[in-house]
Formats: structure tokens, sequence, C-alpha cells
């Protein structure tokens, strides 16, 4: 579980990231102290050079999706999350996978209640 400080620095990074700022520790710094919370000094440099190299857009469209693709209805914000065309490939081999795996529906003589 996430203490309130680095919700305090998450919270921060993406305010400037919807508000299409670069996620900078000094800018991270000011949001906070415009809130009136007092961090320790190490937490917004830590989280802006964790997200120095990271496109925050994406990282939030894939919350909890297993692979690049992005979720299904994400980014409703002014931004659009980076589309991947593997995805109805991979979806295309899954079906034909599971028609090929699928047998008759024989219950040869044998039921629930029998």
């Amino acid at each position: 579980m996430a203490s309130v400080l680095e919700l305090v620095c998450i919270s921060s990074a993406l305010i400037l990231h919807n508000a299409e700022v670069t996620v900078m520790e000094g800018r991270i710094h000011a949001l906070i102290k415009a809130a009136g919370v007092n961090v320790e000094p190490f937490w917004p440099g830590l989280f802006a050079k964790a997200l120095a190299n990271v496109n925050i857009g994406s990282l939030i469209c894939n919350v909890g999706a297993g692979g690049p693709a992005p979720a299904p209805g994400c980014c409703t914000s002014r931004r659009s999350c980076p589309s991947t065309d593997a995805a109805p490939a991979e979806e295309k081999k899954v079906e034909a996978k599971k028609e090929e795996s699928e047998e008759p529906d024989d219950d040869k003589g044998f039921g629930l209640f029998d």
C-alpha cells in the first residue's frame, strides 16, 4: 500500500501530465508545497527520475493489461493511447486455436445425474 507521501507525489505527477507539462522535480515540489503537504525532500526527485523516460499516458492506459495493447475504451482525456496493430492479429490466432481445440459435444452415455 502506498503511503500518503507517495500518493501526494503520484497525484502531483498526474496533475502535471494532465496539464501537458513535463514532470520535473521542481514542479512536483511546487505542487506539493501549494497543497500544504510536507514531504521528505527525496520523494519529488525520486518520482521525477522514475517518470523521466516513461510515457505516462500509455502507462495509465495499460494498467492491468496483460500485454502491449491498450485496454478497450481507455484514454478519455485529450490525448489518445498509442495503439498497436498486433492486437487484432493475436485475437485471430487465439480464436483459430479455440476453434481447432473444440471437441464435439458427445456425452458418450454419461450424464451428470446418471
